[in-house]
């Protein structure tokens, strides 16, 4: 969501997370998207399925993230057509951090394009990953968040989470994190969407839209 030149920066903003729980993987995000202080849309959706059972939030250019999903949905699925057998977490986010490192390896003066969390669940287990723009890749034991609002959404995470937390637990205190960047983060808000991918695959368990409350 910038329009990135070296004598002229458009700063824009989100705020995504992950979880890892007992039982599944929590992706939550916040559905606005900017360009500099105006706000393009306040219900674009920042969680996608790229694979049976694996998800990720995105953050970052609007054009490079989804061209990238839609890249690893398609590799992913050629992948697994000629391995004949369904990929893991762990090679999916290898996969896509290799396409992110290509990406900001194109550009000298771009910082930064886009950054992923990665969740998914395989024979090994429930795995999140960090996909940080310069295309390092970090595995999550406990929680992340991305973006501008991650600042906020940190204190409440900090302070909430717990190794032992299920996913219905974890829906609720990612809601509340969300919630807390939409109040002091100007770039986050239009509404919040929780993923979890659980036994059952990757389902959508919260989407409402949240207006920032005004206080005096």
């Amino acid at each position: 969501m910038a329009d990135n030149k070296e004598s002229e920066t458009m700063k824009t903003g989100t705020t995504t997370l992950g979880l890892v729980c007992k039982d599944g993987i929590v992706l939550a995000a916040d559905m606005r998207a900017t360009s500099g202080n105006f706000i393009v849309t306040k219900r674009i959706s920042k969680i996608y399925e790229i694979a049976e059972g694996m998800a990720i939030t995105m953050a970052g250019t609007v054009s490079d993230a989804q061209l990238l999903v839609r890249l690893i949905q398609a590799e992913l699925r050629l992948k697994d057509v000629r391995t004949n057998r369904r990929s893991n977490v762990k090679e999916a986010a290898n996969m896509l951090a290799g396409m992110v490192y290509g990406n900001i390896r194109k550009f000298s003066v771009i910082p930064g394009i886009s950054h992923f969390l990665l969740g998914g669940k395989d024979v090994h287990g429930y795995s999140l990953y960090d996909l940080f723009a310069d295309g390092s890749l970090t595995k999550v034991d406990d929680f992340i968040s991305t973006g501008s609002g991650s600042v906020f959404a940190y204190g409440v995470l900090e302070t909430n989470y717990t190794k032992d937390l299920t996913v219905d637990q974890a829906q609720k205190l990612a809601v509340k994190a969300i919630n807390a960047a939409l109040q002091r983060d100007s770039a986050s808000g239009g509404g919040i969407q929780v993923v979890a991918i659980t036994q059952e695959g990757v389902k959508v368990v919260f989407s409402r839209e949240v207006e920032q409350t005004v206080r005096v």
